[in-house]
């Protein structure tokens, strides 16, 4: 039987809420948070790489704009698409039931560190050419996620390490 995106997130934020508890009673708040974030980082760095090789196709921004639909599933996520083209991708995320269900679960003050924080990294495994600038998200508080990508050329790769962090 296949989950849904969102019902895998709701399975691992049960489970990183108990190891994220565990860490922060040994270790303090900050380190605990930056050991669950080492984890979710790599975990999806290898997500993105899974993805691109299953594909077997173009790693383009319209391939990946297709892949958007696994995380809309279960209407998770509601987009207004802005620009959609092979080396540019432009959404708004207006409603995210990811940032929802953690608040719901009451591992909001993680949700950051357990969605947020995957997405430019899922790029940088998906095709490293990707890069993500995004300057707000729901689960901060704004009213909507801004996506921003670009598929950059190697020399501007050179400038760039793949992801822009919130």
């Amino acid at each position: 039987m296949s989950v849904s995106i969102l019902e895998q997130r709701r399975i691992e934020a049960a489970f990183a809420k108990k190891l994220y508890d565990v860490l922060e009673d040994d270790l303090g708040r900050d380190e605990a948070r930056r050991l669950l974030g080492k984890a979710v980082i790599a975990a999806a760095r290898q997500a993105g790489a899974d993805f691109a090789e299953r594909a077997g196709g173009p790693t383009d921004l319209l391939a990946f704009a297709d892949l958007m639909k696994l995380w809309q599933q279960d209407d998770a996520l509601a987009i207004d698409w802005l620009h959609v083209a092979p080396d540019q991708l432009d959404f708004n995320v207006t409603r995210c039931r990811y940032a929802e269900s953690y608040r719901e679960m009451g591992v909001e003050e993680i949700g950051d560190l357990l969605s947020c924080n995957r997405d430019g990294e899922f790029c940088v495994g998906y095709d490293p050419r990707m890069q993500m600038e995004r300057t707000q998200t729901i689960m901060k508080g704004s009213s909507h996620c801004n996506f921003r990508y670009r598929l950059i050329t190697p020399d501007e790769s050179a400038s760039h390490n793949g992801a822009t962090p919130e």
